[in-house]
């Protein structure tokens, strides 16, 4: 084990301020974009983002979605940037989200977006980035400094940001208030304890996690950061999609994470935990209304569109004291850099 005090510990420690940051200081920008998409009142939205960035995209897709009714659609940058084709993307908005805000593909795309009569917003931890430049709109998640490889309070608060933006497009009052109580709620989840699933995981090679809806973009998340963390395989599934196939794999104590949030969604990702906890898998689940699975503690907000950003940040302070007891520094992962600049 490695005991030493690590970057990304303090980052997920300052989540809550950071959260608290961005809504006391973002109003102004997030109301501007916000009367932007009254105003062009778009078909449909394009979402621009890799790594990370592209698993807080596909919350927000959900959470609009859900809340505008307006489909939410990721576009790949390379058709620009590589292919060199525009879209046509009239009577549309494209949101693009980078924390550096400097890679040349997410720029390209952004630009095309623009030129092909998307409204564009651009989020990212860098107002001053080429990716600030190409957007109609600049969105700064003020997650401060995140020097460790690995992200985290960039993702909260990119979240959180769309979140913001949302909330006001859609003059949606309970959202906003919900997106307020944040902060505290963040500090509670920080300390939820999911010490069972250490001990299952100290000498795991792979796992699946499973989620649905919001739930399901975290789950790619938290698959890629047990992959960057620790060595651990993770692959994410919807809960739904796991029974096409991988299901067949679960056996023999082979490890299950399930996100489970409180939402309409909820009985059904339960159920499939239980049913995988009789073919023999290991299950742990965030819900108390499974019947088999080990419950892990959790933080609601009364919100379903907030709730699985509480599980995002258990899991973060989780999974930075499993890579150290794994014998890795999760601050610098095999073969990664902080900001990673493709064409």
């Amino acid at each position: 084990m490695f005991d030493f005090a690590t970057k990304m510990r303090a980052e997920i420690e300052d989540i809550p301020g950071a959260i608290q940051r961005l809504l006391d200081e973002s109003e102004h920008e997030v109301s501007a974009a916000a009367q932007t998409l009254k105003e062009v009142e778009p078909r449909f939205i394009s979402t621009v983002a890799r790594g990370s960035s592209d698993h807080a995209a596909a919350y927000l897709k959900y959470a609009i979605e859900l809340t505008a009714r307006v489909p939410v659609a990721s576009i790949g940058p390379s058709v620009s940037s590589i292919y060199g084709v525009d879209l046509h993307l009239a009577q549309s908005a494209c949101l693009a989200i980078s924390q550096s805000g400097k890679s040349p593909d997410i720029v390209s795309m952004v630009e095309s977006a623009r030129r092909s009569g998307a409204s564009t917003i651009a989020m990212t931890n860098d107002p001053a980035s080429p990716l600030a430049a190409a957007g109609d709109h600049v969105l700064d998640i003020r997650a401060g400094t995140e020097s460790s490889v690995a992200a985290t309070k960039t993702f909260i608060t990119s979240i959180v940001s769309g979140l913001s933006l949302l909330a006001h497009w859609q003059d949606d009052h309970e959202l906003l208030a919900a997106l307020n109580k944040l902060p505290s709620l963040s500090q509670r989840a920080i300390a939820c304890d999911w010490e069972p699933l250490t001990r299952r995981l100290l000498r795991a090679d792979a796992l699946y996690v499973l989620g649905r809806g919001p739930s399901f973009a975290i789950a790619n998340e938290v698959a890629l950061k047990f992959k960057e963390t620790c060595q651990i395989q993770g692959e994410a599934f919807s809960s739904a999609e796991v029974l096409h196939g991988p299901v067949s794999i679960v056996g023999g104590h082979y490890p299950v994470l399930a996100l489970i949030s409180k939402d309409a969604a909820e009985p059904s990702i339960c159920s499939v935990a239980d049913r995988l906890v009789e073919q023999g898998g290991d299950v742990f689940a965030t819900s108390d209304k499974t019947a088999n699975a080990i419950q892990l503690p959790f933080i609601s907000s009364g919100h379903a569109l907030c709730d699985p950003l509480l599980l995002a940040i258990s899991f973060y302070a989780f999974v930075e004291n499993l890579a150290r007891i794994r014998g890795f520094n999760p601050d610098v992962p095999q073969n990664l850099k902080k900001v990673t600049e493709t064409v």
